[in-house]
């Protein structure tokens, strides 16, 4: 099985030619009887081998970190980050196995972080909010920058994500700091970074359109980054799940929903469907509850909402179209619903 990646790697070193490699594409697509550029593709699994290493990674990354944290919980962190470096010169610089690359980002990164509040804490006994704050601020900042000298070295595509992550991160750790009455306004100060991170995954997504290169897989994990920053502050500022919900509150989420599925056929990604599905699966069974059917209103939730995505999953492809449609100018800067040629 040939990725993405390697079919861009292929055209990068001259051992195909670039319209060799969009006339293979084209062709898989329309094998699939679906446009290429409607399929959100992103490198996971290169092959059994990829489950294999992560799991003995993983045993490897959890013995250095219990061993070295028996010393000081700071040498935890700095083994787990220093290891997750070394073996990603091997597993991700030479061998470019997905998931391997993905949980030695994610353990370098985390583990630069827990250095930073291992010492913290050490430091400041019983910190108050706003010390504690710092200390996220400070390991917020240090594991942005490990992502980007990762991503410097290594160019894994979900390392912009994990950076925007420790941004926005870095960002409310600083006001929660300065401000330690802030924390009212968690959720939306989580929103705003949501769309923070949306707007610059977009930035990546309309840098390839047609969605060929290592760029789309970047936007792909930004996206999905960014979805359930968006869903879930969205929904708990409405205070979802707290008390009874109201005909008028479910009603007003199944109304956002259907907003999210409009922005998510717009710029053809699927995430924020999949963030927010807890919600209006809730709203559904609160608008079935109150229309009389207590005992099945699990089993009938499931069926509208499977049956609805299912449809709009089958007929993901001419909704599309029509929506960005309407969107004259605009549309044509969006990815297209088909592939040239």
């Amino acid at each position: 099985m040939y990725s993405e990646s390697d079919i861009d790697q292929a055209v990068a070193a001259g051992v195909m030619p670039e319209q060799v490699a969009s006339d293979f594409r084209n062709h898989v697509a329309a094998l699939r009887a679906t446009p290429a550029v409607d399929e959100e593709h992103f490198r996971f699994l290169t092959g059994f081998n990829d489950i294999f290493v992560t799991i003995a990674i993983a045993l490897l990354l959890v013995a250095v970190g219990n061993i070295a944290g028996n010393v000081h919980a700071v040498a935890g962190g700095v083994a787990v980050a220093g290891v997750a470096w070394l073996l990603a010169t091997y597993f991700t610089a030479k061998r470019r196995m997905a998931l391997p690359s993905i949980v030695l980002l994610l353990a370098f990164v985390g583990g630069l972080a827990a250095i930073v509040v291992a010492f913290g804490f050490s430091m400041v006994q019983n910190p108050g909010d706003r010390q504690a704050a710092a200390i996220g601020a400070v390991a917020a900042a240090v594991a942005a920058a490990g992502a980007w000298l990762h991503w410097r070295r290594f160019m894994v595509p979900i390392t912009p994500a994990a950076g925007a992550a420790a941004a926005v991160g870095l960002v409310v750790s600083l006001l929660l700091t300065i401000l330690p009455e802030s924390l009212r306004l968690a959720w939306p100060l989580l929103f705003v970074g949501g769309i923070a991170v949306f707007a610059y995954a977009m930035r990546w997504d309309l840098s390839d359109r047609a969605r060929q290169t290592r760029r789309a897989d970047v936007a792909f994990w930004l996206h999905l980054v960014a979805a359930p920053m968006i869903a879930h502050s969205t929904f708990q500022m409405m205070g979802v799940f707290e008390g009874d919900m109201g005909l008028g509150k479910a009603v007003v989420v199944l109304l956002l929903y259907i907003a999210f599925a409009l922005v998510a056929l717009v710029v053809d990604r699927r995430a924020l469907l999949v963030s927010s599905l807890v919600y209006v699966l809730y709203a559904m069974s609160v608008l079935i509850r109150t229309a009389g059917s207590t005992e099945l209103s699990l089993a009938f939730t499931s069926l509208v909402i499977g049956s609805a995505l299912l449809s709009l999953s089958a007929f993901w492809q001419p909704i599309r179209a029509r929506v960005v449609a309407q969107l004259g100018a605009w549309g044509a800067r969006l990815p297209p619903v088909q592939m040239a040629g």
